[in-house]
């Protein structure tokens, strides 16, 4: 158990100010997405760069570089869309310049989503409920969280509300510790509800500015499940009817289309306020960005490239797409 929680946990070194953005962050981000920008635009820029004229033919394999990175139909159809409008306007006039137009189309479409997450201090605790499926990176995201606002002079609170696995508890107890942040915790198998009330009573009580509650890794199809996370805000709701005031959900960037299917199905059944992408530089599938943005229009709050404590930041559209375009 304790070496597969020191695996788990080589992500969460001592504190470092994570406020301030490290100096080679950029090419942090540029080298975390790698696998993503081989298969998108140096793909696309292949086919672009050098090119005279610019024909349906051309048209064609762009939009197929597009469908095979997970961009998704829809945002892929809007791209594709006006690229043949600014072609029979002529207001390209060759490959550079069409391959500049496609990025400046895509960082258009996440400009939308980038909105960062603000703790305000009037609200105390303000409550960050984090959910999602196994595997996502939960527990390891909210510790880095957790990081990130204390660097921000926030007091944090942890919620072990993750009660079906053990390790998830422990682990989180751990970010606690090296953190010195609080986390309230109860046994394994204990009701996930009643953990997160219980932090929540104890964050009132102590002037706590945020809490953060972890819950169970739980398949969008698991409709039981699912009735579980509506029964956690129910519960919160009877102590504060304002709570929780972020529903953030933690996205497996790694599993493509499917990712945009459990925010879909969790939005619906609890209302995602936020979303956090994990693990980009762990796959080739990083276009399902634009496809979760186009789709859903909710704000992307994080993003993580990697497992150190400071790859995970607040998402910035332009920086983004400069990092993935940039050669």
């Amino acid at each position: 158990m304790f070496d597969f929680l020191k695996r788990k946990n080589q992500a969460a070194p001592e504190a470092t100010n994570s406020q301030e953005k490290p100096s080679g962050f950029f090419s942090r981000l540029k080298q975390g997405l790698s696998k993503t920008r081989a298969k998108l635009t140096r793909g696309m820029a292949n086919l672009f760069l050098g090119k005279k004229e610019l024909d349906a033919n051309l048209i064609e394999q762009i939009e197929m570089q597009l469908l095979t990175a997970d961009v998704g139909v829809e945002t892929t159809e809007q791209l594709i869309r006006s690229l043949t409008q600014k072609l029979a306007r002529k207001e390209l006039h060759d490959g550079e310049a069409a391959f500049q137009c496609l990025r400046e189309e895509m960082k258009n479409i996440l400009q939308p989503c980038e909105v960062p997450l603000i703790i305000p201090d009037e609200t105390k605790p303000y409550v960050i409920l984090v959910v999602g499926i196994n595997g996502s990176g939960k527990t390891t995201t909210i510790g880095k969280l957790a990081n990130y606002f204390k660097q921000d002079k926030k007091t944090v609170m942890l919620a072990a509300g993750d009660t079906f696995r053990a390790a998830a508890i422990e682990q989180l107890q751990i970010w606690g510790e090296r953190n010195q942040i609080p986390v309230i915790a109860q046994q394994p198998g204990a009701d996930t509800a009643a953990v997160i009330y219980d932090a929540l009573e104890a964050a009132k009580a102590r002037g706590i500015q945020l809490l953060i509650a972890d819950t169970a890794g739980r398949l969008h199809t698991q409709s039981n499940l699912m009735a579980e996370l509506q029964k956690v805000k129910r519960v919160m709701a009877k102590l504060d009817p304002t709570t929780p005031h972020e529903t953030l959900i933690v996205l497996d960037a790694t599993l493509g289309q499917n990712a945009l299917n459990q925010v879909k199905q969790f939005h619906q059944a609890i209302g995602v306020t936020g979303i956090v992408l994990t693990k980009l530089d762990g796959t080739a599938k990083g276009g399902i960005i634009f496809a979760i943005a186009k789709a859903m229009q909710l704000p992307i709050r994080f993003i993580g490239i990697g497992e150190g404590i400071d790859d995970l930041r607040p998402f910035e559209a332009g920086e983004f797409v400069d990092a993935l375009f940039e050669e």
